[in-house]
């Protein structure tokens, strides 16, 4: 159970620190600072089928309409949503990409990459520099 508990700490803390370093790349990177909530949504739109509308984001995150309103009005604001009516509904509000928004979330994973590329090669070379035991 010792070894479980062992290697399933050193898992989360390589992960941790996996995301620790991505994040120090993006803060590094003067890309605009969104919150957890606002990169939430900004994924939701971009990972998941839509059509998306304030109401179903809401119900997603288990948040309050105007906390998604608040949200998207930063995302707006940089490009990286745009909201539209719906012509057949006019409560409804969709949420629509951007290319701005594409970008955006394309150099995220970049960074991301690079961090998991930057994670193989030190446990390779720490793996290399560990004595062999028998």
């Amino acid at each position: 159970m010792t070894d479980y508990r062992t290697n399933r700490a050193a898992s989360v803390t390589s992960g941790l620190a996996s995301w620790m370093q991505t994040l120090i790349g993006y803060v590094r990177s003067a890309k605009p600072d969104l919150t957890n909530r606002q990169m939430a949504i900004l994924l939701l739109v971009y990972l998941e089928r839509g059509p998306h509308t304030v109401r179903g984001l809401a119900a997603r995150l288990s948040v309050s309409k105007p906390v998604i309103t608040r949200a998207l009005n930063t995302l707006g604001a940089y490009g990286y949503i745009r909201r539209q009516k719906d012509e057949s509904d006019l409560r409804n509000i969709f949420v629509e990409r951007t290319a701005s928004g594409e970008d955006f979330l394309e150099s995220f994973e970049d960074l991301i990459a690079r961090e998991d590329e930057n994670d193989r090669d030190s446990d390779s070379r720490y793996s290399r520099d560990q004595p062999a035991t028998h």
